[in-house]
């Protein structure tokens, strides 16, 4: 089901004023533990939600918020850029919501997506970075994704950069994000995507699109 992009970009920015931090790594076990967060788009129903897994798991309350709270931001988040591409001419989402390798075509070419904050352990800045992007699409094949959400298949990274830090934030500003996707599907090309070689010869095509603030 999809929700206006005004709502949700209200519930996800009632998240920023909480701390941002993963005190574990994702793991398939603790993604069952929170999967609540799939249908509770309002953050108010979530905090109540959270409260009663708490107490179910008898679980540190800051170890499951961090967890949780990231989750859902992550996953509403994606939800409302997938609803921004589906707007777009030549874009169609994919048949079934539950596909972990594709989120919809372009022009008929399945791509994942993937909005991700920029890496602070690169090891590089954004201005070398934008200028070899496809070092920085191999680290994010490399080093993002475990257990059932690795994959080598299309994906459109959308990075995120804030020039205060807190490039995790962006994520909530949906209307930026809509901005950044429409200004890069109207000059698309297939030409232009990044051709990734993986072991077993598996072969992506994959881009970025950059949203800076």
């Amino acid at each position: 089901m999809k929700f206006p992009l005004e709502f949700l970009e209200a519930q996800l920015k009632k998240r920023l004023s909480y701390r941002y931090k993963w005190g574990r790594k994702q793991s398939d076990e603790w993604d069952r533990f929170t999967s609540f967060i799939y249908d509770t788009p309002v953050w108010e129903e979530f905090i109540v939600k959270l409260k009663s897994a708490i107490i179910r798991l008898d679980a540190d309350k800051g170890e499951l918020f961090d967890y949780a709270g990231n989750r859902w931001f992550n996953f509403w988040s994606a939800m409302a850029v997938e609803t921004i591409f589906s707007e777009m001419e030549g874009v169609n989402p994919a048949k079934n919501s539950r596909d972990t390798e594709k989120d919809f075509f372009i022009d008929g070419i399945p791509f994942d997506h993937k909005t991700s904050v920029f890496p602070k352990h690169l090891g590089t800045n954004i201005t070398s970075a934008k200028a070899n992007k496809a070092d920085l699409v191999t680290w994010f094949y490399e080093n993002q994704s475990v257990e059932k959400r690795l994959h080598f298949k299309n994906r459109l990274f959308i990075v995120v950069f804030d020039q205060n830090g807190e490039h995790w934030k962006l994520k909530a500003e949906i209307s930026l994000l809509r901005k950044e996707i429409h200004r890069y599907l109207a000059t698309y090309q297939k030409e232009q995507l990044i051709t990734s070689i993986f072991a077993e010869d598996s072969q992506a095509l994959s881009d970025i699109i950059w949203v800076i603030r």
